[in-house]
């Protein structure tokens, strides 16, 4: 038997009846990693959820009660059918009384590898078989970047799904910039299922080839192979970038005829890099005292950019901060200047080891997919302000262009992801998490998500349910069966959404009839029609699902990102207003945010090292994504707790700023600003630039008092990150926008209890 994960696909040993399943990875695979071979015996764990629980104060008083005692008070364990009555009567008496835009249809967390038991299909389509409720819209993975790419070049979809392959460029390419490095530990994830991990051995050939790589990083270790570091102030990126273009513009090393061609508004861009509108040059002098940067070093990149076949990778980490838009934007103004986009092994890229399967050569299919239905609610939160939509009902917000106000959320129903992981500034976000009446959550594990909730339904993991595997970057399909029984009393989400939609008469809108199994079989045989429609022959279903995964086809020809436009611009024309490579947007100019204009521009942001606030709070704080778990899951397993200095996630920090605070390699750290602190274990190192301190993203957060935190004891970076938005375009998020001191943690070092389940009760009067 066959399952598979967002790191990869196994082969199901070991499976005797009470043993722990063997799951060893993939024959074909050159560098499995080593997060899903840790997933089983994580499954198998206390921190299970195992019965439906509902918090005290709902048993004692009723359902909304006392909200402010969300993640301070125990639960009371009880039968499916009370809980699933309790939640029934929680949705409908919402609804009767406030409408479905009083219901925040919560699922973030990234798209499972079984797309039948898929956590957002599944409750955005049990929302909408009820009429509706309230989204969320773009990620905190890619929230500047995907409302700003449409109006510069094309979706992030589009580019994701086409960058050049690394074939193409170990072929072509002979200079490959990068701005936030390659990480190895990215790769081995991917959206969907993760097949094949061949990122070391595409950037091996590539060596192999003559590909000379620059890393322009706070950090060193984000490439893995041989490199040229220029270690940037984080946040400052725009500004190299737009001194790049400026030396090719003054030293007439721009593609003219390129740009006449296939752009538009490149005259107004030049005349910012020159100054015309705000007196100021962006030369490689006026880049070099913000950046950190030497101007000769910009000049030479700018020139070694012209001479060869180049390639200008941007990591999705620099849009994840304040003003994050305008890095994507200058990357593209970039490659443009040069020329070289559309062919091959030349131009840009937004996602070269971000994901595994990005550069891939899957062929673009869709595979099995669960239909979601119509939600007529239009009203809708960008992911990353979901503290704001709970605080301040009715306020005003713009959003790409419009205006709207968020709604007055009164039960929140998630399912899937954790957002006491994902958000930024965890404290206040537990302040909002307890103003709606009603929370609601599925979960596998007592993280805080479930802890902060009124009723808890225990899900089911991977590992205990039927399922088909998939993922759009991939080229495998795989028959996932049930392994072992699900634990404790948890069942599917689908179950589960089966049985309040069945008490609220809803059910054959939801199912429409059919079980798992049936689902399944449905969901293949449509992918199945499609497949023969691009000339694949699969088997029946039954065959496959009884058979080893099937290996899909290979892309039959290169693939080089923008080739079609390059070849045909009136033909191919892009989804821009103008059909071309906006420079300089019309669109967005006329919006008239003071915080994304019309053309890439240098944005001082809220918090970066050449601000005031550094005299305080003298280190910029990363958060990175951690090479032990994807985000926050599987944080407990055995992989991910053996990297933890002193049960705590690790923060790498500079050898000689560790030194000048008298921190010694192993110590526990107090990690500090204005809006929280936590404890972490120091690990020095010389490959961090100085001033720049990072701390992975994932540690389930477990701060020392959930009434009034003052201390987050597990090293959870978002206790200090900033809910700021990105821009007024975007509304994304800016968690590497943040300023931190540190200094060694002195007296008795507090236990960490994130790993604790919630105190459980006993009802009044018992």
């Amino acid at each position: 038997m066959f399952t598979a994960s967002h790191w990869g696909i196994f082969e199901v040993q070991s499976c005797g009846s009470g043993t722990c399943p063997e799951l060893l990875p993939l024959t074909d695979d050159p560098a499995p990693s080593p997060i899903g071979a840790a997933a089983a015996r994580a499954y198998q764990s206390a921190l299970r959820a195992m019965r439906p629980s509902v918090r005290k104060s709902w048993i004692d008083h009723g359902w909304g009660a006392h909200p402010e005692l969300r993640g301070r008070e125990g639960f009371v364990e009880v039968s499916w059918d009370e809980a699933i009555a309790l939640a029934a009567d929680a949705l409908a008496c919402t609804i009767s009384a406030h409408g479905n835009e009083a219901i925040f249809g919560g699922s973030y967390g990234w798209a499972s590898a079984g797309r039948f038991h898929h956590a957002q299909s599944q409750v955005h389509r049990f929302l909408n078989a009820l009429g509706g409720y309230v989204r969320s819209v773009d990620s905190y993975s890619l929230g500047a970047g995907s409302v700003i790419m449409p109006h510069v070049v094309a979706s992030m979809d589009h580019l994701l799904a086409s960058h050049t392959d690394w074939q193409t460029l170990a072929q072509h390419t002979r200079l490959f910039l990068t701005f936030g490095g390659i990480a190895r530990k990215n790769s081995q994830i991917c959206q969907g299922l993760a097949g094949q991990h061949r990122l070391d051995l595409h950037l091996q050939e590539m060596v192999r080839r003559g590909v000379r790589f620059v890393n322009v990083s706070p950090v060193r270790d984000d490439l893995h192979v041989d490199h040229e570091w220029l270690p940037i102030r984080p946040n400052t990126d725009t500004a190299l970038l737009l001194a790049l273009c400026h030396t090719l513009l003054v030293q007439q090393r721009a593609d003219t005829g390129f740009l006449a061609r296939y752009c538009v508004g490149f005259d107004i861009f030049a005349a910012y890099l020159q100054g015309q509108a705000d007196g100021v040059r962006k030369d490689a002098e006026w880049a070099a005292e913000i950046t950190g940067l030497k101007a000769e070093k910009i000049r030479r990149l700018a020139q070694d950019l012209a001479s060869v076949r180049s390639m200008i990778n941007v990591a999705w980490a620099l849009q994840r901060a304040h003003h994050g838009e305008q890095p994507y934007w200058g990357v593209v103004a970039l490659a443009a200047m040069l020329g070289q986009i559309g062919l091959p092994g030349g131009g840009f890229g937004v996602g070269y080891g971000t994901l595994n399967g990005v550069g891939g050569n899957a062929l673009k299919f869709g595979g099995p997919t669960l239909p979601q239905g119509h939600n007529p609610v239009e009203t809708f939160c960008p992911v990353a302000r979901i503290a704001d939509m709970l605080e301040s009902p009715g306020k005003a917000f713009s959003y790409n262009g419009s205006e709207y106000r968020f709604p007055e959320v009164r039960l929140i129903y998630w399912v899937g992801g954790n957002p006491f992981h994902h958000h930024q500034d965890l404290n206040r976000l537990l302040g909002a998490w307890r103003r709606p009446q009603a929370v609601i959550v599925h979960e596998q594990f007592w993280t805080a998500t479930a802890k902060c909730a009124d009723i808890v339904f225990p899900a089911t993991t991977t590992l205990e349910r039927d399922d088909i595997g998939y993922g759009a970057l991939d080229r495998y399909l795989v028959p996932m069966r049930k392994i072992v029984p699900g634990w404790g009393e948890a069942r599917d989400d689908f179950d589960i959404f089966t049985l309040l939609s069945r008490r609220l008469g809803r059910e054959s809108q939801f199912t429409e009839g059919r079980n798992t199994t049936e689902w399944l079989r449905w969901m293949y045989e449509g992918a199945f029609e499609r497949a023969a429609q691009r000339g694949m022959h699969w088997p029946c279903f039954s065959e496959f699902w009884d058979g080893p995964p099937l290996l899909l086809p290979a892309s039959p020809e290169p693939v080089t990102m923008l080739s079609r436009f390059r070849q045909d611009p009136e033909g191919h024309r892009l989804s821009t207003p103008s059909g071309k490579i906006e420079l300089f947007s019309a669109r967005v100019a006329s919006f008239g945010y003071a915080d994304c204009k019309g053309h890439a521009s240098w944005l001082e942001p809220a918090e970066w090292l050449g601000s005031p606030l550094a005299q305080r709070y003298p280190l910029h704080l990363l958060s990175d994504q951690p090479h032990t778990k994807l985000h926050s899951q599987l944080d407990h397993s055995d992989y991910s707790v053996a990297n933890k200095v002193r049960e705590r996630e690790p923060l790498t920090i500079n050898v000689e700023d560790a030194l000048a605070r008298g921190i010694r390699d192993g110590d526990v750290v107090r990690v500090f600003n204005g809006r929280g602190a936590c404890l972490a274990g120091a690990r020095l190192s010389s490959n961090i630039r100085r001033g720049v301190v990072k701390l992975a993203t994932g540690a389930w957060f477990d701060p020392d008092d959930w009434a009034s935190p003052q201390l987050e004891r597990h090293g959870n970076p978002n206790a200090l990150t900033a809910d700021l938005p990105s821009s007024s375009l975007s509304q994304g998020c800016s968690a590497q926008t943040c300023l931190v001191q540190v200094e060694s943690f002195h007296g008795t070092v507090p236990p960490v209890e994130a790993f604790r389940p919630p105190p459980f009760r006993s009802r009044a009067g018992r």
